[in-house]
């Protein structure tokens, strides 16, 4: 390795999951990473600068692992990096009221001859147990520095950096030790070595309580992990969540469509007075209409993201795992791979990547099937205005509801289809942590974080998908608006016989084919068809269309093939063209299916009311 390399100051960020690894990584750098309070949530390599003592440093942040020596796709990548990467330091977090349990890993690490640093994290909730930790006794046992931290409330940071810093101002080393990886016999005789000796630092630096008092955790846990009540439980409290989004976000909803109205009316309407017809059209029906009505919806996906971000980092999220773990065996998956579906409502793409969790391929294909049916916040958008524009305040919750019921439905029943076909036999292993209030400023810089992700790498596909659409529908410019004459309506005409029999609208296909891109284009491609805004958009929606085929094309939106980016990223996990191709056809075939018996039964039903 060569001398620039050695000397440039690089810290790896190490440890089990949840030992607010992530959360230590936002407070030294600033950078929002994913923070969520449930094992592996950290699946991808995150890095970001600090400053120390005048020098720039890079901070590393490598997924959670409880042990150098496992099979999954977090060990490796750790083990790669750690074998093949420069580090100046390793930053070793432990939870530090299981110390005696994590001990090893730090041990391990030890082993291989780097420089550490160790933080005993969540030291105030060892605190209230009664946990009382000799940091210096464990630092002069270890050999390396030991501090205590509570990354959450931003107690010890300033003493983790100083930490760092001292790495900073020393000497780069001559050389960096190897890495290696012992074959299978010595890693059995140094798991049981280092198990020895982490009881031993445990019995001289922690004076532990005779009996741990009992904890508000166990007292919920009874009642929400509760054989018979607890699966009822979590689809209630999803339902109260549904409430909240719509009662808070639908109001601000309403207020930034107001703004986007006013100063479409007041300033740039007369502005564009005197401009050509079709210039005219295109920035007030393409650009404010398209765009706006997307951008409309901004709050309620905020205001979602902040929500789920509460159940994430709450530790409930968890929990659910270990409670569906029973039901989804029979799927041939774990309780993880219903998190990743439950991960997959903010955005398919992240809970795709989280699947390297499971360490059988089986498994990992099967989950990967049925998550892109999860609703993501893409499609929520087209739902939520869908819903509000054809129910009533009381009746769209309920319908919204039965949407998220049928994507459960429709993925857990393709993991039941395939589960023969990707077989996994991989024992989960979760640990339940304690249940924990985040801080309002974790809260809304993580649904703030995630909404921008959202329009950032939407943003592209909206405003081209957008911009086509008007073309499609407004060319040839003497032809009227989305008629048949225009490319719109010809597209249309061809797409008929296939959307025809889920009595989807012909022109409404035009905003569905493009939806096979981004479905945030869906949402604008149908302002730009009409010539609407949000307000005016919902009335002509509910003129032109009955509430069955406006719950068939909800359906079909729900289920039908993911955008893109997702379609890419299966196939970069995966790395099988056959599979992918399964991925894009099995959802259009089963969106079909499912719309086109909705659409049959509910309209025979409707014509006998």
């Amino acid at each position: 390795m060569s001398a620039p390399a050695r000397q440039r100051l690089r810290f790896a960020l190490l440890g089990m999951p949840n030992t607010g690894k992530s959360t230590l990584f936002n407070r030294l750098t600033g950078v929002q990473a994913k923070v969520a309070n449930w094992p592996g949530m950290t699946v991808d390599l995150l890095s970001a600068r600090i400053i120390l003592g005048g020098r720039t440093a890079e901070l590393v942040d490598l997924p959670g692992l409880y042990s150098l020596h496992g099979f999954g796709e977090d060990e490796r990548l750790v083990r790669h990096f750690l074998e093949q990467e420069h580090a100046t330091a390793l930053l070793v977090v432990v939870n530090a009221v299981q110390l005696e349990r994590q001990l090893p890993l730090v041990l391990q690490l030890q082993a291989l001859g780097r420089p550490l640093v160790v933080v005993l994290n969540m030291a105030d909730e060892a605190r209230r147990l009664g946990i009382r930790i000799d940091a210096a006794r464990l630092a002069d046992r270890l050999g390396a520095p030991v501090l205590l931290a509570d990354a959450k409330h931003g107690q010890g940071i300033a003493a983790v950096k100083q930490a760092l810093q001292h790495f900073a101002a020393a000497p780069a080393p001559a050389a960096e030790p190897a890495t290696t990886v012992p074959t299978e016999v010595e890693r059995l005789r140094a798991d049981d070595r280092y198990e020895a000796q982490a009881a031993a630092l445990a019995a001289a630096s922690v004076d532990m309580p005779h009996t741990l008092p009992a904890r508000l955790t166990d007292r919920i846990d009874r009642l929400l992990l509760h054989p018979v009540a607890g699966v009822p439980l979590f689809f209630a409290l999803m339902l109260l969540l549904f409430e909240v989004v719509y009662g808070i976000g639908l109001p601000l909803q309403d207020g930034l469509q107001w703004l986007i109205d006013a100063g479409k009316e007041a300033w740039l309407a007369p502005w564009l007075a005197g401009a050509s017809p079709a210039l005219r059209s295109f920035v007030l029906e393409g650009l404010v209409d398209g765009l706006g009505t997307v951008l409309t919806f901004l709050p309620v996906i905020l205001v979602f993201f902040v929500a789920m971000a509460l159940v994430e980092d709450s530790g409930y999220l968890v929990r659910v795992a270990y409670l569906m773990d029973r039901w989804m065996a029979r799927l041939g998956l774990d309780g993880r791979a219903f998190v990743m579906q439950l991960m997959g409502m903010g955005c398919n793409v992240p809970a795709i990547m989280g699947t390297r969790v499971l360490r059988s391929r089986g498994s990992r294909l099967l989950a990967m099937l049925a998550i892109p049916f999860s609703l993501c916040s893409a499609r929520l958008q087209v739902l939520v205005f869908i819903a509000a524009a054809f129910f009533s305040r009381q009746a769209a919750p309920l319908v919204l509801a039965s949407l998220y019921a049928v994507s459960f439905v429709v993925a857990f029943g393709t993991a039941l289809v395939w589960r023969r076909r990707f077989d996994g036999d991989e024992p989960m292993l979760l640990e339940l942590p304690p249940y924990r209030l985040p801080t309002l400023r974790a809260l809304f810089a993580q649904g703030w974080q995630s909404s921008r992700h959202f329009l950032e790498n939407a943003g592209v596909f909206i405003i081209g998908g957008v911009l086509l659409i008007w073309w499609l529908t407004h060319y040839p410019f003497d032809a009227a608006p989305a008629g048949p004459q225009t490319l719109a309506g010809q597209l249309a005409a061809l797409s008929a016989p296939l959307f025809a029999p889920i009595g989807i609208d012909a022109i409404l296909s035009v905003a569905l084919i493009f939806g096979f891109v981004a479905k945030e284009i869906v949402l604008g491609g149908l302002a730009v068809i009409y010539g609407a805004g949000q307000d005016e958009l919902g009335r002509v929606l509910a003129e032109r269309l009955t509430w069955v085929q406006a719950y068939s094309f909800m359906l079909f939106t729900l289920v039908y093939t993911p955008c893109l980016s997702t379609v890419a990223m299966i196939w970069r996990e995966s790395r099988s063209a056959a599979f992918t191709l399964l991925a894009v056809a099995w959802p259009l075939a089963v969106a079909w299916l499912v719309s086109f018996a909705f659409y049959g039964i509910a309209s025979r039903l409707s014509a006998l009311s």
